[in-house]
């Protein structure tokens, strides 16, 4: 993921996030076919916000 640009990283995220989303629902309706697939989106945004975070403060100083 670091070799990523920040353009490709915020694509990434929104993908993620409409994924989460959708994953949400499937579960309040009892159709999610793989329960670990919302831990592994959830870890990867978290991932992307971190390198996102990282990027902001080394181009602040």
């Amino acid at each position: 993921m670091r070799v990523k640009t920040d353009d490709q990283l915020t694509d990434d995220l929104g993908n993620l996030k409409r994924e989460a989303f959708n994953l949400r629902f499937q579960a309040a309706t009892s159709q999610l076919e793989k329960p670990s697939r919302v831990k592994e989106v959830r870890r990867d945004i978290a991932r992307i916000k971190t390198l996102q975070g990282e990027r902001q403060r080394s181009s602040a100083k």
